[in-house]
């Protein structure tokens, strides 16, 4: 029996297909979590095969919850089922560890196969997703930093932003003044051409961090 957890924000999107999965021989719906932070600590409770995994969640992105849930339990096959078809976004959740990629517009009978085929411990991705992750990888640009214009510090302070901590919290988890976190955020606003935390968030998010 393969136990699948699907990670879904939408409830219409996630009832048809966990009632998909449950019309499916060998499969167990273990559980249906609907942010990223629900998916880590659902994973971490019922050990699912499988997790289906939504990339365009509330709070931490699905490549956020995939790298921790395979940080903590490597043998969990990620699958993302997802509108995002960008080459960014795929690369992004094939190096945070996910063994396949679906977009949501795959037939029943195509996520019923790749569900069983990373269950087995292939790599499945949906028409034309492989060609371009070859040529991705194959791409100079792989590895280059999202925006080289920031210091190490101020692309650190900018991850800890995007995962929604606060000034006061940033300084914390650092050990620095929140003075100077305030004059790396405002570096960062200037540099990125941004006004305030949220457009810097969807900056950051878009880039992957």
């Amino acid at each position: 029996m393969t136990k699948v957890v699907v990670v879904e924000d939408h409830p219409m999107f996630a009832e048809g297909l966990i009632a998909l999965l449950g019309d499916l021989d060998g499969i167990e719906v273990a559980g249906h979590a609907a942010t990223g932070e629900e998916a880590i600590e659902l994973v971490a409770a019922t050990g699912p095969d499988v997790v289906l995994m939504d990339l365009q969640l509330p709070g931490i992105s699905g490549v956020e919850a995939t790298r921790a849930i395979l940080r903590d339990d490597p043998g969990v096959a990620v699958l993302a089922l997802t509108m995002l078809s960008d080459d960014a976004t795929i690369l992004e959740v094939v190096r945070a560890g996910a063994r396949g990629y679906l977009l949501k517009e795959a037939t029943p009978d195509e996520i019923a196969r790749s569900v069983a085929a990373v269950a087995a411990g292939q790599v499945v991705f949906g028409p034309g997703a492989g060609a371009r992750i070859l040529a991705a990888l194959a791409s100079p640009s792989v590895g280059v930093r999202p925006f080289p214009e920031l210091t190490d510090r101020e692309a650190e302070v900018l991850g800890l932003i995007a995962t929604g901590l606060t000034n006061h919290a940033i300084a914390g988890r650092l050990f620095l003044s929140e003075k100077t976190i305030r004059n790396h955020v405002s570096n960062i606003f200037a540099k990125l051409g941004v006004a305030d935390r949220a457009a810097a968030v969807a900056r950051a998010r878009d880039a992957g961090l």
